[in-house]
């Protein structure tokens, strides 16, 4: 069994990560940390894992941690950077959800997370945990920085009309809506039912951090020496816990031919991505607490303008379930161990 490290255990990543390891048939939880809840059983702060784990929870240490084979980081951003060069250094391998390490550019990182990066030097060793872009670097990764929810929903809504170059990049555009838990954790005003529920609203307009995460990425996708991925990047706040619905739309650069093909034919070796049937849109139920990642794409009108639709649920395909994934494929199991399972209606 492959032992499991999770620093940060306390938020909805950590329960996400205990939930899905818990029928995990290769892999247990076997150190779960949290300065706050040390001491405190992990099935006291989260009732619905009573019978599936007796960890509780511990300050996080290098001693501690070094039993693991893998460590999970499901912090805020700043946190995994203070020990990971003890953990590298002992040859530990490392899923970071947080943003730490997914920015290779520093002072971008700085610039939009308010402070300075505290462990620069690992920040170009790190891959990017994106599967359907990097597999074959994952396989090998120590240190793996795990792509963000709205990242992931906007890459692998582009990225078949980015890799084949049938798009402008100068003006894309995604129109993306998450559920409240994309906000972590935390008791805010704007978060509490009374002040969510029945509303819809845009947030982070003028700029949200994950813009430079996805710019970056979509770069990566197109050919070499393309002009700059340039995105109008717009999140939402829906009424809703989990799941995010993200519209994407791009000018194409001229007759691009079977868009509904091209997208089947690129994902259809992928277990985690779903192209939908022609005339047919995704909704965030049918992913809910999946790491499924469906789509659709059409051609409004036959004017020019493409429109990609793309649900994932921000807590699996958006975060815990892709480092799952991701550690499946640096242990060389099967890539869909532990996370199978179909989304969960009504």
């Amino acid at each position: 069994m492959i032992k499991v490290g999770i620093v940060g255990g306390t938020g909805y990543t950590g329960v996400e990560l205990l939930r899905l390891l818990a029928i995990h048939p290769k892999a247990e939880a076997t150190v779960i940390t949290s300065r706050a809840e040390a001491g405190k059983p992990v099935a006291e702060l989260f009732p619905n894992l009573r019978g599936h784990c007796d960890l509780c929870f511990s300050e996080p240490s290098l001693e501690s941690l070094s039993v693991c084979d893998v460590v999970f980081f499901a912090t805020p951003h700043g946190v995994a950077q203070a020990m990971m060069t003890e953990l590298f250094s002992a040859g530990i391998r490392v899923i970071d959800l947080s943003a730490d390490f997914r920015i290779k550019d520093i002072p971008t990182w700085e610039k939009w997370y308010g402070q300075q990066h505290g462990c620069p030097e690992l920040v170009e060793k790190a891959v990017y945990g994106l599967p359907e872009v990097n597999r074959d670097a994952i396989k090998h990764a120590q240190l793996i920085a795990c792509p963000g929810c709205y990242p992931t929903s906007v890459q692998l809504g582009f990225l078949p009309l980015l890799e084949n170059d049938l798009i402008e990049t100068d003006n894309l555009i995604a129109n993306a809506a998450s559920g409240i838990s994309g906000a972590g954790r935390q008791g805010k005003i704007d978060f509490l039912l009374a002040e969510s529920s029945g509303s819809f609203k845009a947030y982070g307009v003028a700029g949200h951090r994950h813009l430079p995460e996805i710019e970056q990425g979509l770069q990566t996708l197109m050919p070499k020496g393309s002009a700059p991925a340039k995105l109008t990047f717009v999140p939402h706040l829906l009424p809703t816990i989990r799941g995010i619905h993200s519209t994407l739309y791009a000018r194409l650069k001229g007759d691009a031919g079977d868009l509904q093909g091209l997208y089947e034919q690129r994902y259809a070796n992928e277990a985690f991505v779903d192209v939908l049937p022609a005339g047919t849109f995704p909704q965030t139920r049918t992913v809910k607490s999946t790491n499924m990642c469906r789509l659709s794409i059409i051609e409004p009108q036959e004017r020019g303008t493409v429109v990609v639709m793309s649900v994932i649920d921000n807590l699996t395909k958006g975060a815990s379930g892709q480092g799952i994934q991701n550690m499946n494929i640096m242990f060389g199991l099967e890539e869909t161990l532990g996370l199978n399972a179909p989304a969960s209606l009504p």
